[in-house]
């Protein structure tokens, strides 16, 4: 190819890879929909876009490091302290029975469908054991299902994908030395070898990332080169000294870096999530630009028939044998047994091994490719499709009602939790001083646990069924930072009281969420006027408003909750409720 195809080229493959995900989040559906079918309709149409002519035997060595930074994020989000409860036993189920009787069921399918060698069936067994929070997350976004199912769900997509990473290392090096003239023995201490490479490298990245950033305790720009260069040097590395050891090195990596104590890694990582985000779009689009049409043809049938099997028999059977006794309705089991699309890592996974054993000679390996393509393009578009029908059908729906969280004890913020409550919301409040908490909870609210709110300080977990947070403590400061960490680990959007005009705090004045209540309303007018008399009224909208009272929010009669902001103000509707703030009793 010449320079300037090769420059349209890469070109074209970030344009594609760009342009599907940013049409993705705003139709908000999972990016795979639009970034398969970009790649595959451009590889068909141009000769520019093929990562086999772009980079040639290179493109295989790009797609393993890829994958080892794709996996190595994956791992950061476990931390596995965070798994409790029912959801842990729930989630080991699914795992374990899911791997292996996803493996069993297409391993076994496989040579008869597509008149592959067992070998080959093994290998595709194992790339579609994994699901995916890639495509699971904007999926449960869409259909808004209780939190306990999202829990569930979400924490099985997340799980599964370095799982799918080392098991599918692990069975390409099995199949590999079975494919070999070699005997047995000599079989099980290759396996042994690959993975004690993996499992060694592993290990001189945690070494080297507790280098980085605990002794040197580099700050977030610092550090997230730094844990990409270990990445990548670590997993290049191994591959060096042992064909496709990488992945399990970045893996194990990013495991322990997620559960040793000491790192404390924050789930929120801007440019590290904003790297992978750029790695999987181009990924998906070089890869699906290599599937052909000639390449899809003779397996198109046999995949229908094969995701026909995966989605009403082996995923359902999958649920209903790891729910039992998990405390879940009938509706949610089904859910479960419902949600299942393939992602990122099959796609990976495919094309780093199937290009290896075709080139062995292994029978049927040219296949596996194609194969995975269209299960992935057919999983996710049929759930993308009818989940949210499937879970109004089951009941399993979060209602529409918003539930706020109030962070704040002074006596002011509590009445104004009862008068939301009185408004038929569910409110949920939280504060750090004891006597707060006391205050709170002599007034019949409900109180968050301590945890919840850890995100203040060390951003690690997503405020599961909050719809709004309302930073109103006298801390100002606090409520703006608090309100620039907190937003995006919540569902709806987050809030705070209006700092002091005067006021010469650190950020408050500065940065932070949308004011409350408008300029007039801030935190120490509002507590003045509450210490002199002033109440809160809860009434319908279609009353007229009290001389001198002010309007707080408007409660819509589905339940959702819209607060006044310094922003503009609400348009009630007849049948809404407002919460009001009356005026301060005049003196005798």
């Amino acid at each position: 190819m010449t320079e300037d195809q090769i420059l349209l080229g890469i070109a074209l493959t970030v344009a594609l890879a760009a342009c599907s995900q940013i049409l993705a989040g705003k139709l908000r559906v999972p990016a795979l929909l639009l970034l398969l079918p970009a790649g595959f309709v451009a590889g068909a149409l141009t000769d520019v876009i093929h990562p086999n002519d772009l980079l040639g035997s290179e493109f295989s060595a790009l797609v393993s490091l890829s994958v080892a930074v794709i996996l190595y994020d994956a791992g950061l989000g476990l931390d596995l302290r965070r798994l409790t409860g029912r959801t842990r036993g729930t989630v080991g189920r699914l795992l374990v029975a899911g791997v292996l009787v996803t493996f069993l069921a297409v391993g076994a399918v496989a040579p008869a469908l597509f008149g592959m060698a067992p070998a080959s069936a093994a290998m595709v067994g194992v790339i579609l054991v994994v699901s995916g929070p890639t495509v699971v997350g904007p999926l449960l976004e869409y259909v808004r299902p209780t939190d306990k199912l999202r829990r569930i769900l979400v924490w099985e997509g997340t799980l599964i994908d370095p799982i799918g990473g080392i098991l599918g290392a692990l069975v390409f090096h099995a199949v590999s030395n079975a494919n070999s003239d070699i005997g047995r023995g000599r079989q099980l201490g290759q396996f042994v070898i690959s993975m004690g490479v993996g499992l060694a490298g592993g290990a001189a990245g945690v070494a080297l990332l507790w280098l980085t950033l605990r002794v040197l305790r580099l700050g977030e720009t610092l550090g997230t080169i730094a844990q990409l260069a270990v990445v990548i040097i670590v997993s290049a590395g191994c591959d060096v000294v042992r064909d496709d050891t990488g992945l399990i090195a970045a893996t194990v990596t990013g495991l322990a870096v997620a559960n040793l104590p000491g790192f404390d890694m924050p789930a929120r990582r801007p440019f590290f999530e904003t790297l992978v985000q750029l790695i999987i779009g181009l990924l998906f689009v070089s890869i699906s630009s290599t599937v052909t049409p000639a390449s899809l043809t003779p397996v198109l049938l046999p995949s229908l028939l094969l995701i026909a099997l995966l989605v009403l028999v082996v995923r359902p059977l999958i649920a209903f044998v790891s729910t039992r006794k998990a405390g879940l309705s009938l509706g949610e089991r089904g859910f479960i047994g419902w949600m299942a699309p393939r992602g990122i890592v099959a796609a990976s996974t495919a094309s780093a091994f199937a290009s290896d054993l075709s080139d062995q000679g292994l029978p049927g390996a040219a296949k596996i490719l194609p194969v995975t393509f269209l299960v992935i393009v057919g999983t996710v578009l049929l759930y993308a499709l009818t989940a949210a029908p499937m879970a109004r059908r089951l009941g399993v729906v979060r209602p529409s009602r918003s539930r706020p969280l109030l962070v704040g004890g002074d006596r002011w913020v509590v009445d104004m939790g009862k008068a939301l409550r009185s408004a038929g919301l569910e409110v949920l409040m939280w504060a750090g001083d004891e006597d707060e908490r006391e205050r709170i909870r002599h007034a019949g609210l409900e109180l968050a646990q301590g945890e919840l709110l850890a995100t203040a300080t060390n951003p690690r977990a997503r405020l599961e069924g909050v719809t709004t947070v309302f930073l109103c403590t006298d801390d100002d400061d606090f409520n703006a930072l608090a309100s620039v960490v907190v937003e995006g680990n919540v569902e709806g959007p987050v809030y705070r009281v209006g700092p002091a005009h005067e006021g010469h705090g650190v950020v408050a004045p500065y940065t932070g969420g949308d004011v409350l209540f408008g300029a007039r309303l801030v935190r120490h007018v509002l507590a003045e006027r509450y210490r002199q008399g002033a109440r809160y009224l809860v009434q319908p909208a279609s009353r007229p408003v009290p001389a001198d009272s002010e309007t707080l929010f408007v409660v819509r009669a589905d339940g959702r909750l819209r607060p006044v902001t310094e922003g503009g103000t609400v348009s009630p509707a007849a049948d809404d409720l407002l919460v009001l703030l009356g005026p301060v009793p005049r003196p005798r």
